[in-house]
C-alpha cells in the first residue's frame, strides 16, 4: 500500500528538516586521518538525527517501521502548510550537509549516501513546484481508502493501549478528512480536478467504508470488523473488550461517518462540474509538470517524445517474440487472432466464484514453490522476512490495481505481503499468475524491498526510501529473470510473461500519449486493445491509473532496460569472470539508487572483478 505525498498532504513529511547533529566541526587545513574519521562519524550522526526528527513529525512512518510510542494513536499533520515547512526544511538540510561535509573526505559508502541524499532532495524540490497539481482524492491514492487500509494492514493491536490508539485514530479521521476536503476544494477552484469518471470510484469506496454496522444494518463495516477481530484476540476480560468495541463504534459514528458523508457530498458536487479531458497537458503548466514527473520517476532526462518512441520500439520487439510463442502453441492466424484467442479462451481464466479465487491463489503458491529453491543459485543475499499472499480487501478491490506489494516491518512484526486483486477474475488471467508473482514476490519486490529493509549501516532514508525506476525496473527484470532460471515451462505462461512485458512497453506509449500528445482515454484504451491481449476490464483500469498517476508507469520499462543492459555489459566485459550472484548483490545491496548511480556501481564492480 502506498500513502503518497500527493494523496495525503503532510502525512509522511518525507524530507522534514532534521536539525544540526551536535558534532564538533573539524578544523585545520590538512585532511588528516583523524579529520576523515570525524567527517565520517559526523555525517553518520547527521543522518541519524535527520531520521529521528523526521520520525518525530511522522507517526505513520513510525507505524510502518513497527514503532509504537506515544504517537501511535495519531495521524500527523495533514495540512499543506506542513508540506511547505517540510520542503523548506529539506532545502535547509541539503544546504547544511553541503556546508558541513566534503565528499572527498568521506568513505565510499558515506560518499554514496551523500550523493543519494543530494539527489533525493533535488527531486523533492523539483516536485514541490507542482505540489498543488496532484489530486487529493482519486481511485489510486485517495485517503478515502488508504486511511482505512492503513488501520487494517499496518496498525497492530497487541494490547489494550494499542486498541485505544486505534480508537484515537478513528477519531482523528474526521479532522484529517476535513483538512483534505478543504485542499480538494481549493485545488478544484484552480481547475485541478480529476476527470469526471474518477468520482464514482471515490464515492463508491467512501460508501463502502461506512456501510454496515455500526452505521446501520447488515454485516460489520470494514473498520468495525477489523477492530473487533483484533480486540477479540487480546488477553483481557470480555467486559474490557466490550467497552473498547463500544468506544470504537462511537468513534466511527461520531467522527468517521460525518467525515465520509461530507466527502461523498463534495465529490458528488465536483463530479457535476468536472471535465472530460484526461491528460495533465490541460493544466496551466502541464508540460512542465509532466517533464518533472518523467524525470522524477525515471531518473533520466528523457523527453516525452523519446519515451513514446522507446515504447513503440519495445512493442514491436515483444510482438515478434509473441509470434514465436504463437507457433509453439499452434494457434493459427495473425497476431490479432492470437491475441483474441488468448483473451477469450475459457481455460485461461478462473471462474467468478470462491473456488475460482481459491484456484488463483493456489496457482500463485505453486509459482512460489517452484522458484524458492532456485534462489540461492542466483543470489548471494536473500531476505529473512517471510512473504504472505492475500487478496485485496473487499472495500477497495473495485478501484485498486490488479496486484501490489507491501514491504515487511524492519523488526519482523509484519511480513512482506503480496496482494492479488480478485474482484473480477476475468481481469486476472491464469497465464499471468507466474509473472505477476515473480514481479511482486520473489525474485521481485519482496526480495528487493526486504533486502533493502534489512540493510545495516546505511542511513534510514536509504533503508526505507525508494526510487521508482530502480524498484519497478527490478520487478520487471525479475519477470524475465525467472525465465532465465528455467521457469515458464508452459508456453501459455510464457505468453503471460510477454504479455505483462508488453503491458509495460505499452505504458510508455499511452502515458506519453495521454499527457503529452493529448490522447483521450478512449484512444489510449483502443491502442491497448489493438496491440495486446489484455482483458478488457484490465485495460480500462490500467489506463485510468495512468491518467491520475502521470509518468509513474514509464519507470518500469526504463528501469528494466537499464538493469538488463548493465548485466549484458558486465557479462561482455568479464566473460568467464562474470558471476550472476555477485551482479545481483551489486544491484541490490546499496538499496534503491537513480539509474546513473546504478551504472556507476556496476562499473565499479566490473573493474574490481577484472
Amino acid at each position: 500500500m502506498r500513502i503518497t505525498k500527493t494523496a495525503i498532504s503532510g502525512l509522511a513529511l518525507a524530507l522534514a528538516y532534521m536539525g544540526s547533529p551536535a558534532i564538533a566541526q573539524t578544523t585545520g587545513t590538512a585532511p588528516s586521518a583523524a579529520a576523515e574519521v570525524d567527517q565520517n562519524a559526523a555525517i553518520t550522526a547527521f543522518f541519524e538525527e535527520y531520521d529521528a526528527q523526521q520520525l518525530a513529525l511522522s507517526p505513520l512512518s513510525k507505524s510502518y517501521r513497527g514503532i509504537k510510542d506515544s504517537d501511535y494513536g495519531r495521524w500527523g499533520d495533514f495540512t499543506t502548510a506542513a508540506e511547505a515547512r517540510a520542503n523548506d526544511a529539506a532545502r535547509s538540510a541539503l544546504k547544511e550537509m553541503r556546508t558541513r561535509f566534503d565528499p572527498a573526505k568521506l568513505s565510499p559508502e558515506n560518499r554514496l549516501s551523500y550523493r543519494l541524499f543530494e539527489k533525493r532532495a533535488e527531486r523533492s524540490e523539483a516536485a514541490f513546484k507542482y505540489n498543488d497539481y496532484g489530486y487529493v482524492f482519486d481511485q489510486m491514492n485517495g485517503a478515502q481508502s488508504q486511511l482505512p487500509a492503513f488501520l487494517i494492514n499496518i496498525h497492530r493491536v497487541d494490547n489494550k493501549p494499542d486498541a485505544r490508539a486505534y480508537v484515537n485514530r478513528l477519531y482523528g479521521m474526521g479532522p484529517g478528512m476535513t483538512e483534505l476536503l478543504a485542499q480538494a476544494k481549493a485545488r478544484a477552484a484552480e481547475g485541478i480536478m480529476p476527470p469526471k469518471w474518477v468520482y464514482p470510484y471515490v464515492i463508491n469506496d467512501a460508501r463502502n467504508v461506512i456501510t454496515g454496522a455500526p452505521f446501520g444494518d447488515g454485516p460489520d463495516a470494514p473498520l468495525f470488523a477489523d477492530f473487533k477481530a483484533k480486540v477479540g484476540k487480546l488477553n483481557i476480560s470480555q467486559i474490557e473488550k466490550d467497552l473498547l468495541v463500544a468506544d470504537a463504534a462511537q468513534a466511527l459514528n461520531n467522527s468517521v461517518k460525518p467525515a465520509y458523508e461530507a466527502l461523498i457530498a463534495e465529490m458528488t458536487a465536483q463530479e457535476k462540474v468536472a471535465g472530460t479531458d484526461d491528460g495533465i497537458w490541460r493544466f496551466k503548466d502541464g508540460a512542465g509538470y509532466y517533464a518533472e514527473r518523467l524525470a522524477n520517476y525515471t531518473t533520466t532526462d528523457m523527453t516525452p517524445d523519446q519515451i513514446h518512441n522507446l515504447g513503440l520500439a519495445q512493442v514491436a520487439r515483444i510482438h515478434k517474440e509473441m509470434g514465436v510463442v504463437q507457433k509453439k502453441m499452434g494457434v493459427k492466424g495473425d497476431l490479432q487472432a492470437f491475441f483474441n484467442y488468448m483473451r477469450t479462451e475459457p481455460k485461461f481464466y478462473a471462474p467468478e466464484t470462491a473456488e475460482g479465487r481459491a484456484l488463483y491463489l493456489s496457482e500463485t503458491q505453486k509459482a512460489q514453490d517452484a522458484i524458492t529453491p532456485l534462489l540461492p543459485q542466483w543470489f548471494g543475499t536473500l531476505p529473512k522476512a517471510p512473504l504472505v499472499v492475500k487478496p485485496v480487501e473487499a472495500f477497495r478491490e473495485k478501484s485498486a490495481g490488479k496486484a501490489f506489494y507491501q514491504r515487511p516491518a524492519p523488526d519482523g512484526s509484519r511480513p512482506g505481503t503480496y496482494y492479488a486483486n480478485l474482484y473480477k477474475m476475468a481481469d486476472m488471467p491464469l497465464t499471468e499468475v507466474e509473472a505477476l508473482f515473480y514481479h511482486e514476490g520473489v525474485p521481485g519486490h519482496h526480495l528487493q524491498l526486504a533486502i533493502q529493509t534489512e540493510l545495516k549501516d546505511v542511513p534510514a532514508f536509504r533503508q526505507f526510501g525508494g526510487v521508482t525506476a530502480y524498484s519497478e525496473g527490478w520487478g520487471l527484470y525479475s519477470e524475465k529473470l525467472a525465465k532465465d532460471m528455467g521457469l515458464y515451462t508452459d508456453p501459455a505462461r510464457d505468453f503471460g510473461r510477454l504479455q505483462l512485458e508488453l503491458h509495460r512497453a505499452i505504458r510508455l506509449v499511452v502515458d506519453s500519449g495521454l499527457h503529452h500528445k493529448r490522447w483521450t482515454r478512449e484512444k489510449a484504451i483502443k491502442y491497448v486493445e489493438d496491440n495486446s491481449a489484455d482483458a478488457p476490464g484490465g485495460i480500462v483500469k490500467a489506463i485510468e491509473r495512468y491518467i491520475i498517476y502521470p509518468g509513474q508507469a514509464t519507470a518500469y520499462m526504463v528501469g528494466r532496460l537499464k538493469i538488463s543492459d548493465l548485466r549484458d555489459k558486465a557479462q561482455k566485459a568479464l566473460g568467464k569472470k562474470f558471476d550472476i550472484r555477485g551482479f545481483h548483490d551489486t544491484v541490490l545491496k546499496s538499496g534503491p539508487v537513480p539509474l546513473d548511480v546504478l551504472e556507476e556501481q556496476v562499473d565499479a564492480w566490473i573493474a574490481a572483478r577484472k
